[in-house]
């Protein structure tokens, strides 16, 4: 039999469950009690009850509403900053773990049986990667958003190759695809001097295509789905670095990223 520590939380007025701080992650995760309440397949109203009583714990507000539904508040936010430090004490991890996006999963998925089928896998956004890193709970982020790199000056980096963005231009309502590098894509609208509004964020690559919106995505990901599309700004414009953040002393962290460039250049 396996045994595995839960974490909970203990303050002076009560404690939070290891339940309470999954909840909280959700809804930082998919933005809204209702899209919280669907990511751990249950009742909104039942993932209400978690956060008022992590509320009650704490003595503090933990969700505010939001834009578009509801945000962490820095209460919430430092909950989840100890859970997960706690968490990686706990951990009883071993091998290499390494973070990337749905933009380089494909990637590292053909170069990992190259260098140890154990090597274990995150995908995530780069935000999220990079709290985990900053945490200890990966050794390897693959970044695809360089201006992350503003949070990780105590790593090594080091730039495995380029991708092209594609511009999708089907008016001035956009909505922006959570993965890749779209700060720099709407930078490059900003700097452009373009009029417009991005309507929401969506995580499915089909729905960006059915949305009827204008949208930026880098092109592996069409191409990896058989899609070709006319870009509508010069991809060359939309270029970034794909970069590999890591402060890994593991013989394997080499080969791995020797890899993903060779695999990039070829």
């Amino acid at each position: 039999m396996r045994l595995e520590p839960v974490l909970h939380l203990r303050s002076e007025e009560g404690m939070v469950t290891a339940r309470q701080l999954e909840v909280l992650r959700a809804v930082e995760d998919a933005g809204s009690i209702n899209a919280a309440a669907a990511l751990l397949s249950v009742r909104a109203p039942v993932l209400f009850r978690h956060v008022r009583a992590a509320e009650e714990a704490v003595g503090e507000r933990l969700l505010r509403r939001g834009g578009r539904g509801s945000v962490l508040t820095p209460a919430a936010r430092g909950l989840l900053r100890k859970g997960s430090e706690l968490a990686r004490r706990l951990e009883d991890r071993q091998g290499l773990m390494v973070a990337c996006s749905p933009v380089s999963e494909e990637l590292l998925m053909a170069c990992i049986p190259q260098v140890d089928d154990s090597i274990g896998l995150v995908v995530s956004d780069d935000s999220r990667n990079v709290g985990s890193l900053l945490e200890g709970r990966v050794d390897i982020v693959i970044l695809d958003d360089p201006l992350q790199l503003l949070e990780l000056e105590e790593h090594r980096a080091v730039e495995l190759g380029h991708m092209d963005m594609v511009h999708v231009d089907r008016g001035p309502r956009y909505v922006r695809y959570r993965f890749g590098a779209q700060r720099i894509a709407y930078r490059h609208l900003d700097l452009a001097g373009e009029d417009y509004e991005v309507d929401g964020e969506l995580l499915s690559v089909n729905e960006l295509l059915e949305s009827g919106r204008s949208f930026f995505i880098d092109e592996v990901l069409l191409l990896r789905r058989g899609v070709r599309m006319q870009s509508s700004t010069d991809p060359r414009l939309l270029r970034h670095a794909v970069m590999a953040v890591h402060d890994s002393d593991d013989p394997r962290t080499e080969a791995l990223l020797r890899e993903l460039r060779q695999k990039m250049r070829g």
